[in-house]
């Protein structure tokens, strides 16, 4: 099955969500501009929902300019605010004052809001996971490298001292050669069989349903999760990979941090029964062998090795036995990428054009593992993956999974 090189051009003037027009051959590229230390970066949020809120204490240097979302309640929220609110995400990538963009959507609109900002010219900050499938990730790494542009992945626990420390640890053979790595048993997505609902008075549910099929609305499915239930968006196919791209996105990206495999993955996975929450393991070029087995952390893993045991979570690492931690690295170690601010070290590669700690090729070679679990289960056999083509050995069946049917107009 061939890679897709990009997402399809739209046009972004005069376009409603009901009505596409195809782009120019090229895509829209605007002048990417050049920031000097002191100069203000306007920043537009693609989606208000809960996670952008808890993404909009900004650091110095950037500044909330416009917003947009399709349920014009949330945009109603925030009018004294005086920034500039759009219903359609695509007109806000028309504003000049606009010069990189937070993603905070819902899975299944992740691929579709970056391409389109990245030929619009502005960075991109996109929450994780970052794709709902393998080839959305590679398309979004693409218009990244095309048009030239600065993305961070929302895996926010590379920013984390005591996650890079762990990692350092585990990278400099502090526990000596690692066999096995365990982690958390997170669950794949399920079916969604919730009842109709009367659509909200302001949300536009088409637009919101995107690339996905047409189907009524529920409270429990727009939210992204629902206290107290296994609903929400991020449980349900076809929005979402489920848990294990949801908390995986997190705990998997640990792994491959820890690991030194950011810029490729495991070779061959398997699940270890039936089920949508069935163990799953995977094997490494190198022999380590990932188990996601409930015998590791939801937010890292527990790396085994010949001289002892590290577990990394999320802000916190722990030694078996504790001297394997105790002597501080040597100049001449493994340093892994220093970030304190995830944020702030956006916007530093924003000024820098540097790649940030949690660039596009490594937000999707750790969704691409979070997907491979999933298709494990889905055909509930053993299946070789090739890491550089990017597609599964001799199995056509398993490659029908990498990417989705998706509804016209939001197509690839």
């Amino acid at each position: 099955m061939g890679r897709p090189s990009t997402l399809s051009r739209r046009a972004f003037l005069g376009c409603s969500a009901g009505s596409i027009m195809l782009g120019a051959a090229s895509p829209l590229i605007l002048p990417a501009r050049v920031f000097g230390a002191n100069e203000r970066v306007g920043i537009g949020y693609i989606g208000v929902g809960r996670r952008a809120r808890q993404l909009m204490d900004l650091p110095k240097g950037m500044q909330i300019v416009a917003i947009s979302d399709l349920n014009q309640n949330r945009l109603d929220e925030f009018k004294d605010k005086g920034w500039k609110a759009y219903s359609d995400y695509r007109k806000m990538l028309e504003s000049r004052d606009v010069d990189a963009v937070v993603v905070a959507t819902p899975d299944h609109w992740h691929a579709l809001n970056c391409v389109h900002a990245c030929e619009a010219g502005k960075d991109v900050y996109c929450e994780k996971p970052m794709s709902l499938t393998v080839r959305e990730g590679r398309a979004m790494v693409e218009a990244v490298r095309r048009n030239k542009r600065v993305f961070q992945t929302g895996s926010q626990q590379r920013s984390m001292e005591a996650c890079r420390i762990g990692c350092e640890l585990v990278r400099n053979g502090r526990v000596g050669k690692v066999h096995t790595v365990h982690g958390n048993n997170y669950p794949s997505p399920w079916e969604c069989t919730l009842p109709e609902q009367p659509v909200p008075k302001g949300l536009d549910w088409d637009m919101w349903l995107g690339q996905t099929p047409v189907r009524p609305y529920h409270e429990e499915l727009y939210l992204p999760r629902v206290r107290g239930t296994e609903a929400g968006w991020i449980s349900f196919r076809p929005y979402s990979g489920g848990e294990m791209t949801g908390w995986g996105a997190h705990g998997l990206d640990i792994i491959q941090w820890a690991l030194g495999m950011d810029e490729t993955g495991p070779v061959v996975v398997w699940p270890e029964g039936e089920g949508l929450k069935c163990p799953v393991s995977f094997r490494y070029s190198d022999g380590v062998v990932l188990k996601l087995d409930d015998k590791g952390p939801a937010g890292g893993g527990l790396f085994i090795g010949d001289k002892g045991e590290i577990t990394v979570d999320r802000g916190k690492y722990a030694a078996k036995p504790a001297e394997l931690a105790k002597e501080p690295l040597k100049g001449s170690d493994v340093h892994l990428y220093k970030s304190m601010d995830h944020m702030q070290n956006w916007l530093d590669c924003i000024r820098s054009r540097e790649k940030p700690v949690a660039d596009v090729e490594i937000g999707h070679r750790t969704t691409t593992v979070c997907h491979l679990g999933n298709i494990a289960r889905w055909t509930g056999r053993k299946l070789t993956w090739d890491p550089e083509k990017e597609a599964f050995v001799g199995d056509e069946n398993a490659n029908s999974y990498l990417q989705r049917p998706m509804r016209a107009p939001w197509t690839l």
